[in-house]
């Protein structure tokens, strides 16, 4: 069974830092693109970030420039450092496939707020 497993979320002020983990399980991990969306309070689920399996990376206009995608294929984990972060970078962050694979839950994510 698949196992995506998000972590590293809190509060933060704006302008800070964090850096989320996705552990993941029960997949092939090196072979598969992944990507990194959010949900932010009262608004549809959003692609945010992507990593292919040979480490090609994109990136939402809105994040361009503060965050960075990364993924370390021994560890099954992928990362994402979110720098000079805003209000508007309120959200539940998860990870999953890219594009999503039907049939793979998603995670119960991790919630970053941006707040001073």
């Amino acid at each position: 069974q698949v196992q995506l497993v998000e972590s590293g979320g809190g509060l933060v002020q704006p302008g800070g830092s964090l850096r989320l983990s996705c552990a993941a399980s029960g997949i092939i991990f090196s072979r598969n693109a992944m990507g990194w969306y959010r949900q932010p309070p009262g608004k549809q689920r959003e692609w945010v970030a992507v990593i292919s399996s040979g480490g090609t990376t994109a990136y939402a206009d809105s994040v361009k420039g503060r965050f960075t995608i990364s993924r370390d294929n021994a560890k099954n984990t992928m990362y994402l450092q979110m720098n000079s972060l805003k209000p508007e970078d309120t959200a539940v962050y998860y990870c999953h496939t890219s594009p999503p694979t039907s049939g793979i839950s998603w995670g119960q994510g991790t919630q970053v707020t941006v707040s001073s």
